[in-house]
């Protein structure tokens, strides 16, 4: 908020959707959240889109957003360049690195009150897998064109705090 940035976060457009009366997509989403996979480029951009769509259409001011959790693969970067070339411009990628046994240890600690399908050590797993396979090149990607900003996760909440606010400090 301090910046005027909007927070979108992917996973939770995705697990609104799945919860919506009535929605086209709802079962299809759970069956890929529940097996620790990415879900289909075209229903996440199209959900990312109306977001910040009805966003702006609120207010003209709020035209920044800060995307958590997309882009995941390959597929969701050709999707989101394909859709957003010209409308959107990528300033940097904020990127929590972390190490694999925390953040399992943390998502089922999460789990005890959270309610999420996929807090449990089998699909956290299956994440780990799919995140080496297809997030890490992305993550790769950015690097290579400058635009990643690391931040250590393992840190106490409130040290990974004070390093995303020098970066957004810099970063504008």
């Amino acid at each position: 908020q301090k910046y005027g940035y909007t927070h979108l976060s992917a996973g939770d457009l995705l697990r609104d959707e799945r919860k919506r009366p009535g929605s086209q997509y709802g079962e299809l989403i759970e069956s890929y959240i529940k097996e620790g996979e990415i879900v289909p480029v075209e229903i996440t951009i199209s959900l990312l889109k109306r977001a910040m769509d009805q966003t702006m259409a609120a207010s003209s001011q709020k035209n920044k957003f800060l995307i958590d959790g997309f882009p995941r693969n390959e597929d969701n970067l050709q999707g989101w360049n394909k859709t957003m070339d010209g409308k959107a411009d990528v300033s940097f990628v904020l990127f929590f690195d972390c190490d694999n046994e925390i953040c399992i240890g943390r998502c089922l600690e999460r789990g005890k009150s959270s309610g999420r399908s996929d807090d449990n050590r089998e699909s956290l797993e299956k994440r780990i897998h799919t995140y080496l396979q297809s997030t890490k090149p992305i993550i790769d990607l950015y690097e290579r064109m400058g635009k990643v900003r690391k931040v250590d996760a393992s840190k106490s909440v409130d040290e990974v705090f004070e390093k995303v606010v020098q970066i957004f400090d810099k970063e504008g």
